[in-house]
C-alpha cells in the first residue's frame, strides 16, 4: 500500500466513523449527553429516543447505532465525482456531476432505513444546490450566494484535501472554487481551510502542528480569528487523560469559539443573526475540530470522543476532527472495530470508498507532476537571454 492509499483510506473511513459516532449526540449539550448516557460517550451508542421514528426533533431519522449521516453520504458522492473525472474539480463539476448523483441515483440511507435519493436526506442548505443549479440554472460559481451560511460545504470536502495531498494552498483554492456552488461567506471559507488542513495532514512526515499552521496560513477573517482563539486556549493544556480533563477541554473550546459562532448558546434556538454572511463570524465546527485535534495531539479516539461529547453539531465536528487525526496517523490510527461496526450498520463499504478516492487521487497527482514539469521547463526558458532586436 502506498502512502497515498493508506492516507486516503484513513481519512475516508475515519471521517465516516466520526460522523456515525457524532450523529447520536448531535444537537444536545454536554450535560444532556452525560445525563442520557450515564457519563461520557465512549463509542457507538443507540438513538437518543427509543421511539426515534416519532420523537421530535429526531424523527424520522435513525441516528445512532453506527449510522452515518448526510456528511458521509455527501462525501461518498464527491468521491464518485472524482472517480469519474479523475482531475481537479470546480463549481461546474457540482452542477454537471454532483447534482445528478443527488437527484438521480437512489442509494441506501441508514438514517431513513430505506433506499432513497440523496436529495431526500440532506438538509435544506444542501437541497439549495439542486434548487439553484438544476432548477434555477444559476452560474455554478455564484450559486452559493444567498444560502444559509453553515458547515454544509465543509463537512464533505475532505476528498479535496486528498486530491491535493501535500499542497494546502492548492486544496484551499480548489475547495473555494468547488463550494462556490453551495456556500458563501464563512461557510465557503471553512470548506477551503478544512481542505487545506487535510492536504497538510496526509503529507508524509506531517505533524499536528504542521496541520494547524497550514490551516492558519490560508484562513481569513472570522475563521482565522476563531481558529487562533481556540488554538491559544488549548495550546498550554496537557493532553486530557481523565474524564474531568476531557470535560474541561470541551468547556474551554466552547468558550473560545463562542464569540465567533453566529448560532448562539442554544443550538436549537438560534440567535437572530445566525448563519448570515459576515466578515467577523465563523462556523463553529471547524475551529472546534482543530482545537480538539490539537489538544489530543492527533489521537483519534481522544479527539473524536471529545467531539461526540461536545454535542451541538457533533457529527460534523467529529467528521472533521477524525479526518485530521486519520490524515496524520494513517489507517492504523482508525480503530478497526469502529470501522467494521459503522460499515455494517450503515450498509456501506467504507474501505472501498477510501480505495476509490486513492485511485482517483493517484491519477490526479500524476497529472499534477507532468504539469509541474512542463511549467518548470517554461520557467527555465523564460530566464534564457533572448536575441536582441537591436543587435548589429
Amino acid at each position: 500500500m502506498t502512502w497515498l492509499e493508506d492516507r486516503a483510506l484513513a481519512v475516508i473511513t475515519g471521517a465516516a466513523v466520526g460522523d456515525a459516532l457524532g450523529g447520536a449526540t448531535e444537537g444536545w449539550t454536554p450535560a444532556q449527553i452525560e445525563e442520557r448516557h450515564g457519563g461520557l460517550v465512549t463509542g457507538v451508542v443507540g438513538p437518543w429516543f427509543e421511539n426515534w421514528r416519532d420523537a421530535r426533533p429526531i424523527a424520522p431519522y435513525h441516528k445512532g447505532d453506527g449510522h452515518i449521516t448526510d456528511d458521509t453520504l455527501m462525501t461518498r458522492a464527491l468521491v464518485e465525482v472524482y472517480a469519474k473525472r479523475r482531475t481537479h474539480l470546480d463549481a461546474y463539476a457540482v452542477a454537471e456531476d454532483l447534482v445528478p448523483l443527488m437527484i438521480g441515483e437512489p442509494r441506501w440511507v441508514p438514517e431513513l432505513e430505506s433506499t432513497a435519493l440523496l436529495l431526500q436526506r440532506v438538509f435544506l442548505a444542501e437541497k439549495w444546490i439542486v434548487a439553484r443549479l438544476h432548477y434555477g440554472h444559476v452560474d455554478p460559481r455564484e450559486a452559493g450566494v444567498g444560502n444559509v451560511v453553515n458547515c454544509g460545504a465543509a463537512m464533505y470536502v475532505a476528498p479535496v484535501g486528498i486530491a491535493n495531498a501535500g499542497d494546502p494552498c492548492g486544496a484551499y483554492a480548489e475547495a473555494i472554487d468547488l463550494t462556490g456552488a453551495h456556500q458563501s461567506s464563512y461557510g465557503r471559507e471553512a470548506a477551503g481551510v478544512f481542505a487545506a488542513a487535510v492536504a497538510a495532514a496526509v503529507a508524509p512526515r506531517s505533524t499536528v502542528d504542521d496541520v494547524v499552521a497550514a490551516a492558519l496560513d490560508v484562513a481569513h477573517d472570522g475563521t482565522a480569528e476563531a481558529i487562533r482563539a481556540v488554538v491559544a486556549e488549548v495550546s498550554g493544556m496537557d493532553v486530557p487523560a481523565t474524564d474531568d480533563a476531557q470535560r474541561e477541554l470541551i468547556r474551554r473550546v466552547r468558550r473560545a469559539v463562542a464569540p465567533y459562532d453566529s448560532v448562539g448558546p442554544e443550538y436549537r434556538n438560534m440567535s437572530m443573526d445566525a448563519r448570515r454572511p459576515s466578515r467577523t463570524k465563523s462556523i463553529e465546527e471547524l475551529p472546534v475540530a482543530i482545537g480538539l485535534f490539537l489538544a489530543h495531539r492527533g489521537d483519534f479516539r481522544g479527539a473524536v470522543l471529545a467531539a461526540v461529547n461536545y454535542g451541538r453539531d457533533a457529527d460534523s465536528i467529529a467528521t472533521m476532527a477524525a479526518a485530521l487525526c486519520a490524515g496524520v496517523g494513517g489507517a492504523a490510527a482508525v480503530p478497526r472495530e469502529w470501522v467494521d461496526t459503522v460499515g455494517e450498520a450503515s450498509r456501506m463499504d467504507l474501505r472501498e470508498t477510501g480505495e476509490l478516492m486513492a485511485s482517483a487521487a493517484a491519477d490526479i497527482l500524476r497529472a499534477d507532476r507532468e504539469r509541474a514539469r512542463a511549467r518548470l521547463d517554461v520557467v527555465d526558458a523564460l530566464s534564457v537571454p533572448a536575441p536582441s532586436r537591436w543587435s548589429a
